[in-house]
């Protein structure tokens, strides 16, 4: 805090007193000027912003600070740089990948619980699978009919899990809700890659999900979504249960050591 004095009027003077002033970079009102006109239309997916040395002209500020705004921008996936002759920085909307890769580091970041993960999935993947019913397209039928595919003639376990995770983002694409499955893209990725997989899924796991999978497939090709619901609650929570155990066991073996 910084202390000062004035006159008054019989010319004593008082003391003055300012608090800090919080000055943002250069390199942010750049970003935020920029992002704000993207997000606003004024500059449609696919537009070239004008070259390097054009934006130091026409905003006076340094290079480096231009460079810093678009690295911005690039990171928040409004702006995808290209290098080479016919590069530069041109503008893109955030598609699912942003959203998961927000969601992703939010969930390392904080180090979100197991139990609140699948708390979670318990939540929000039920409404994916009532929207699917709803709003499926042949092309969202066929993607999940590959991933069950996928799943029931899996060989490794990296394999399947791989279909795994496809089927349930596949069934969040049919929901034609670009938040949710970008949401689900996240999740269903941090669940599996924290679950003790070796550990938990047997051969008789590996039956039960391409038995479930279907099973709720079929609700959704059938346009139902009241089963649609029931039938994915059950399955996730069945799921989340049989985690939870093998989680709780592990703990227990890993304390007696």
């Amino acid at each position: 805090m910084t202390e000062s004095t004035e006159a008054g009027p019989q010319g004593i003077r008082r003391p003055v007193q300012l608090t800090p002033m919080q000055v943002p970079k250069a390199s942010d009102v750049l970003a935020d000027d920029l992002r704000e006109r993207i997000l606003r239309g004024d500059f449609p997916e696919g537009t070239a912003l004008p070259p390097e040395r054009e934006l130091v002209a026409q905003t006076r500020m340094s290079r480096t600070t231009v460079r810093e705004a678009l690295r911005i921008l690039e990171v928040q996936g409004l702006v995808q740089i290209r290098t080479g002759r016919a590069g530069g920085a041109f503008v893109q909307t955030p598609g699912e990948e942003s959203i998961a890769s927000s969601v992703n580091l939010m969930i390392r970041g904080r180090q979100i619980r197991m139990d609140a993960l699948l708390e979670t999935r318990e939540a929000v993947e039920p409404a994916c699978a009532r929207l699917a019913a709803q709003y499926r397209t042949a092309a969202d039928l066929e993607r999940l009919e590959r991933a069950n595919e996928a799943i029931a003639n899996a060989g490794p376990l990296s394999e399947f899990l791989t279909a795994n995770v496809e089927w349930h983002v596949a069934v969040a694409v049919a929901s034609h809700n670009d938040l949710l499955n970008g949401f689900m893209l996240a999740l269903s990725r941090a669940i599996y890659e924290s679950t003790d997989n070796k550990g938990f899924i047997d051969d008789a796991v590996r039956k039960t999900t391409v038995k479930a999978h279907k099973s709720i497939t079929d609700a959704i090709r059938a346009q139902d979504p009241n089963a649609a619901v029931r039938r994915m609650q059950r399955h996730v929570h069945t799921y989340a249960e049989a985690v939870l155990e093998v989680e709780e066991r592990t703990a227990i073996e890993v304390a007696e050591i």
